[in-house]
């Protein structure tokens, strides 16, 4: 019998939730010597510019459309209930946040086309929870923000915190 991975199965979630709402995911486990990242995703958003002339001698007009990107470098903690960290938010320490830092640069460095986006931070909380055959109820999830049931266990994607921590 395979064992179950709760923190990938937790992190497959936040990438449903992410993709759901319109972000790209670019890597799962982005790894280097400094660390891992969990999810590395990219959000396109599109503004009209303002429609202006070309040239003096050029009788038309164009909307130019201007692409704004902006990477979130996600790291998913995943708990069951009662667990001792705040779900995971007090293992996001100051150590842990230079670690990902460092590790976020790799990745830019990686793929240098990307170093001038916008960049943050985001932490995502999930509870999970096994399913008993006796269980007719749930800990508190009505204010989950997405939810999903895999092999005998339910997923709750608690918080998303954008921005949770500074960024380069």
């Amino acid at each position: 019998m395979k064992l179950l991975n709760i923190g990938q199965l937790g992190e497959d979630i936040v990438t449903q939730w992410l993709q759901s709402t319109g972000w790209l995911i670019l890597h799962r486990r982005f790894s280097c010597r400094w660390g891992e990242i969990d999810i590395i995703a990219q959000y396109q958003e599109q503004e009209a510019g303002k429609q202006g002339n070309i040239g003096a001698e050029e009788e038309y007009t164009t909307q130019n459309s201007i692409q704004q990107f902006t990477l979130a470098f996600v790291e998913v903690k995943t708990r069951s209930p009662g667990n001792w960290d705040a779900g995971g938010r007090s293992a996001i320490t100051s150590q842990k946040q230079a670690k990902l830092w460092r590790t976020a640069e790799m990745f830019l460095a990686q793929y240098p086309e990307k170093a001038d986006y916008p960049c943050r931070f985001d932490v995502a909380i999930v509870c999970c929870q096994q399913i008993s055959k006796l269980q007719t109820k749930f800990t508190s999830v009505q204010d989950a923000v997405f939810s999903s049931s895999v092999a005998g266990y339910e997923f709750h994607l608690q918080e998303y915190i954008p921005a949770a921590f500074d960024s380069f």
